[in-house]
């Protein structure tokens, strides 16, 4: 049994997860009753992340300004910048993508009990409230805006403190990292336990009435992941950006892509920071905040889901009136983790940019949570890869800067 442990642990967690993946599946799709059990691992496995994510990314935020040494360089107003870059030209490649491939829906019930935001207004009064949020509460909500904001406050004023005290804090935010790495073991068991409660209860059948739906949004998330994001990087690093690329989509986006939160996937995006040789000071804040703030796939649901809604109703777009729709949902989309039921809910917001009902936008809403199985896990994806594959990128620019040699190569 040793011995059998010890190869599983040689073999990596990208291929363990697709084992558990296979398995899942087979259990799925051959013995659904006698395996149900089985789907316990996947409730236990995204509880423990969702758990431990909140405090690490408190004592992970809070070490790194208490520590940052004044005068000393970070890349945080970059790495920002890259983050609402990318947010803003995927709801322009959504607009895009709703012109050419244009989506009618057969319009469903399902979302009356739901509560989205009335206006803009709404999203941001929702963002600041957030910020100043009990700091115990923040936690226990995984309210991510108020948990970075009291890390900052605490990290700021912790920065006279004595060595003892910031060596108390970077060895708390170490221990957080240890128990995290303890959980993602149980990536490949988890995986398969929300593998097969996914097939066992919504089926595949459920999805084929929103086929071309979900092409297109599928379709814009991919060209975002491979288009966009690498022209984005290749401004930074001005070689070969596709090594990095397909590094953060396989050992960020898949675990992502089936944990579906980004907050969860903070502790992976973090190892592959570490993997890359990035400077802490930088990561571990901007990976916290990526995850909260850099949602390019939420752009990408509310801008196609809205095109939608416009489309069913035969409602006439002019270009102008579209732009300003991928302004609104990168604006809504930073907002989106301070909304209960994230991207989803912020599509009657966009919908009242042209004058769509809320009672019809509500409708799509439903539309989405039926394919929400697929819709939430590639947007989950495409956003928390984005996060380290933009940290990474910025930094190594200021090593092409320094005439350092970037190790593209072992991010291959």
């Amino acid at each position: 049994m040793k011995d059998l442990l010890r190869k599983w642990n040689q073999v990596s967690l990208v291929k363990q997860i697709i084992a558990g993946l296979l398995v899942g599946i087979i259990l799925a799709l051959s013995i659904p009753e006698l395996a149900k059990p089985v789907a316990i691992f996947g409730s236990l496995f995204v509880s423990a992340l969702k758990a431990v994510a909140p405090v690490l990314v408190l004592f992970l935020v809070m070490s790194a300004i208490a520590q940052h040494k004044r005068g000393q360089k970070t890349n945080m107003k970059t790495i920002i910048s890259l983050y609402l870059l990318g947010t803003f030209a995927a709801g322009l490649i959504a607009v895009i993508a709703s012109f050419m491939f244009p989506v009618s829906l057969k319009l469903t019930t399902g979302a009356e009990g739901l509560t989205p935001p009335g206006s803009i207004v709404e999203v941001l009064r929702t963002v600041l409230l957030n910020i100043v949020d009990n700091p115990v509460n923040a936690i226990m909500n995984a309210n991510y805006i108020g948990i970075l904001a009291w890390a900052v406050l605490v990290g700021l004023a912790l920065k006279n403190a004595s060595d003892s005290t910031k060596t108390v804090i970077g060895n708390l935010s170490d221990a957080m990292s240890k128990i995290v790495t303890w959980v993602i073991k149980f990536a490949p068991l988890g995986i398969m336990g929300l593998v097969f409660e996914s097939i066992t209860t919504n089926g595949l059948s459920s999805l084929l009435g929103y086929g071309k739906l979900l092409a297109v949004l599928i379709g814009c998330m991919l060209v975002v992941a491979l288009v966009v994001n690498p022209l984005i990087v290749f401004t930074q690093i001005r070689q070969n950006p596709y090594p990095l690329v397909f590094k953060c989509l396989k050992e960020s986006g898949i675990t992502a892509f089936f944990t579906r939160s980004s907050a969860s996937n903070i502790p992976v995006n973090i190892k592959i920071c570490e993997d890359l040789g990035l400077d802490k000071d930088s990561y571990s804040v901007s990976i916290p905040l990526g995850a909260t703030i850099n949602m390019a796939g939420a752009a990408v649901t509310i801008t196609v889901m809205t095109m939608a809604a416009v489309h069913t109703l035969g409602i006439q777009v002019d270009i102008p009136t579209a732009i300003l729709l991928s302004v609104m949902a990168a604006i809504s989309a930073a907002g989106a983790s301070g909304v209960a039921g994230g991207s989803l809910l912020l599509i009657p917001l966009a919908s009242s940019l042209f004058g769509i009902p809320n009672d019809v936008a509500m409708q799509v809403v439903a539309v989405g949570f039926i394919i929400g199985v697929l819709q939430d896990s590639f947007e989950t994806a495409l956003n928390s890869s984005t996060d380290v594959l933009y940290t990474a990128a910025v930094e190594f620019k200021k090593w092409r800067q320094e005439g350092k040699v970037i190790a593209i190569k072992k991010a291959s």
